[in-house]
């Protein structure tokens, strides 16, 4: 398989998810949550997988970072098989659709986009939190190619792996995508960054940080059994480890 991270920066994150692109003027005096924003593709014989679709960042000349980096590696959007969605807060979400004349559109027209129903139900049910976008969620959930989840753990194909594991969130799933021996993990917002392994923590942000910390331990042992490569969507210098 080849894993593409897509980084669109690394930024700071206000109490009320907003989001502000770090640069070396601004990284010492931006308040708030420091953390990169990076959705991965991977690449196997059979699909063209995103996993998580970034918050859609522009670059100043109006075009979106992702777009960037698929044309650098002659990629088009029409390529991308599978948007797999670990959860639904914004900056997960929101590359999924674009703003087009005529309205929103799916950025990834002939993708199926997975959705882990409970998680969306959970969402709909805290109208108010700043950590979803639910203007974009129910533009999402209009779009042809959605495919609903309900199951706690399965297989999407013979490569593909999940598992509604919570932590982060109640319904959040993680991901294990396998070809020829190579295992791909992503365990979402419950290991955004490699410090997550270093320091046993239980995270407040979290909805359940004892039960992530719990995951993290876990997933660690079974990475160095099985020699996973650990996809990271939040580290600001790192994309992928091996534990």
């Amino acid at each position: 398989m080849k894993i593409i991270p897509l980084k669109e920066g690394n930024f700071s994150a206000s109490k009320t998810k907003d989001f502000t692109l770090l640069t070396e003027e601004n990284f010492d005096t931006t308040p708030g949550i420091k953390m990169s924003v990076q959705p991965f593709l991977i690449i196997t014989e059979n699909d063209y997988i995103l996993l998580d679709a970034g918050i859609n960042w522009k670059n100043e000349n109006g075009k979106s970072v992702v777009s960037e980096i698929l044309e650098k590696e002659n990629i088009n959007h029409t390529q991308i098989t599978k948007v797999l969605l670990s959860h639904l807060h914004k900056d997960h979400i929101e590359g999924a659709i674009t703003l087009k004349e005529n309205g929103f559109e799916a950025t990834f027209p002939n993708a199926e986009i997975y959705i882990q129903k409970r998680e969306f139900d959970f969402a709909m049910e805290n109208k108010g939190n700043p950590s979803f976008d639910f203007e974009i969620l129910e533009k999402m959930i209009q779009l042809p190619n959605i495919v609903w989840m309900n199951d706690d753990q399965g297989q999407i194909n013979g490569e593909i792996s999940y598992e509604v594991v919570g932590g982060h969130t109640p319904f959040m799933q993680v991901f294990w995508i396998k070809e020829n021996e190579e295992t791909a993990f992503y365990g979402a917002d419950d290991l955004p960054q490699a410090s997550y392994l270093k320091y046993h923590l239980a995270y407040k942000s979290d909805f359940d940080g004892r039960k992530a910390m719990e995951l993290r331990l876990k997933w660690e042992k079974e990475a160095r059994e099985n020699n996973w490569k650990i996809l990271l969507y939040h580290d600001l210098e790192k994309a992928v480890i091996e534990a």
